[in-house]
């Protein structure tokens, strides 16, 4: 394990701000990348993205159930919920003779994932230009610091705002690794048809891909056998679509489990999921976070940083450093007290500083 790199002694105003770190790291000659939670979404509206906000949606459906849950277990921390309920099903398999209970909880399970789902997407902005053209602008830029200086972008958020950004703004440098196949080349060559393409699916441009979606996003849906990304179709906004979708039982890909260990046997079920997180296992250079706290329910976060530390030892290709945002003298704190648990150097600065939705 690392040594510990952060002073005990060291106060929150007294912290580098965030353009000092990207100064400091444009000097080496070795690529950084992005890594993004919540805070990147509540940097944009708390009230929207906030754990209060999908509490709040959830408690206005009235489930007994999910009521008595939350009620019994006193807190709105989704996944502090989500895992006592897998702690609560792994009991009842012991003491529940008939099986009532363990069906009752599986089910309180399933629909808690589901009204997260449901919440996210009905809190959200209706459409891409709800974000002022300033906005977009300045997030933009933020992000493209990474894209177009041979960094990755990662994000463990659900919603929409990423992929609105680097839309709107035609980044050339954002591949997600979804593309088109043309259905008729031939007869497109021979100028008989209209060029066609089929769905949006993922796996086509994945080699040259830079954006990756961690824990899953609305836009991106499994079915079965292709990993497909909902679009704009039938003069609907894309968030229209995707409700659409779910309407008829098809759900996004969502990693909504309780712990990280939990959380990563979901990523590895899937194959989207699982390229993302190895990607970011094996990422050389420097890593920033934005709005992602490595709380005890991420650890998996930091196993994949601490593989990608790891690898090519004995080439010099692999990740060096990773410089943490934090919000607050209780965030600093929080750091030092698990910085011991990073393989690499750690690294932080004042996440107020910035100022990515300008």
């Amino acid at each position: 394990m690392a040594a510990g790199n952060i002073p005990v002694d060291l106060k929150f105003e007294d912290l580098p701000d965030y353009k000092s770190v990207i100064n400091k790291l444009n000097k080496r000659q070795y690529p950084k990348h992005l890594i993004m939670g919540n805070g990147f979404s509540m940097a944009y509206d708390h009230k929207i993205f906030s754990y209060n906000a999908l509490y709040d949606f959830i408690e206005k459906l009235e489930d007994p159930t999910l009521s008595k849950l939350f009620e019994v277990i006193n807190t709105k921390n989704f996944e502090l919920v989500m895992r006592q309920l897998d702690n609560f099903i792994e009991i009842a398999k012991a003491f529940d003779t008939d099986g009532t209970l363990i069906k009752a909880l599986t089910e309180a399970h399933q629909l808690l994932q589901q009204s997260l789902i449901d919440a996210v997407s009905s809190l959200h902005p209706e459409h891409v230009f709800e974000v002022s053209e300033d906005k977009s602008k300045a997030c933009f830029d933020f992000l493209n610091e990474y894209l177009e200086k041979e960094g990755m972008v990662f994000s463990t958020n659900y919603d929409l705002l990423l992929y609105w950004v680097l839309m709107r703004n035609e980044s050339k440098q954002a591949n997600d690794g979804f593309g088109r196949e043309h259905l008729n080349p031939v007869a497109t060559r021979r100028g008989q048809e209209d060029a066609e393409f089929g769905e949006l699916y993922w796996g086509k441009h994945k080699e040259e891909q830079k954006v990756f979606h961690v824990h899953g996003t609305l836009p991106i849906f499994d079915t079965g056998t292709e990993i497909e990304k909902e679009v704009y179709r039938d003069r609907n906004y894309l968030l229209q679509n995707i409700k659409d979708r779910m309407s008829n039982m098809e759900y996004p890909i969502f990693v909504t489990a309780g712990d990280g260990t939990e959380k990563l046997k979901h990523i590895y079920h899937n194959r989207y999921l699982t390229y993302c997180y190895e990607k970011l296992s094996a990422i050389t250079g420097s890593l920033v976070s934005f709005g992602f706290n490595f709380g005890e329910y991420d650890y998996h976060i930091i196993d994949a940083v601490n593989k990608a530390a790891k690898r090519g030892a004995q080439s010099g290709e692999k990740l060096f450093s990773i410089y943490i945002g934090v919000y607050s003298e209780n965030d600093l704190n929080y750091i030092k007290s698990i910085q011991e648990k990073f393989d690499c150097k750690v690294n932080v600065y004042n996440s107020k500083t910035a100022n990515i939705w300008g």
